[in-house]
């Protein structure tokens, strides 16, 4: 072997190709896991779409409310 030969070696692109296994492991864990972005973003959705009708149940229930309360007033004058 010529001192002046350059090139990656055998041991070297293993390594490289281990390390990168290795991480897409994690990063794919990390993604797709129990506490994983995929659910925590399926969780947020549910969470949003649940407070969405929370409010808009609140707001109907406040309407009702006010105008029973404008019917009794008016009936009442």
């Amino acid at each position: 072997m010529l001192k002046n030969e350059r090139g990656i070696t055998l041991v070297a692109l293993v390594i490289t190709i281990i390390v990168l296994i290795i991480l897409a492991t994690v990063a794919i864990s990390f993604a797709f896991g129990n506490n994983g972005l995929i659910n925590t973003a399926e969780d947020a959705r549910d969470y949003y779409a649940n407070d969405t009708k929370y409010t808009e149940d609140s707001i109907s229930n406040v309407t009702v409310y006010t105008d029973a309360l404008i019917a009794n007033a008016t009936v009442t004058q």
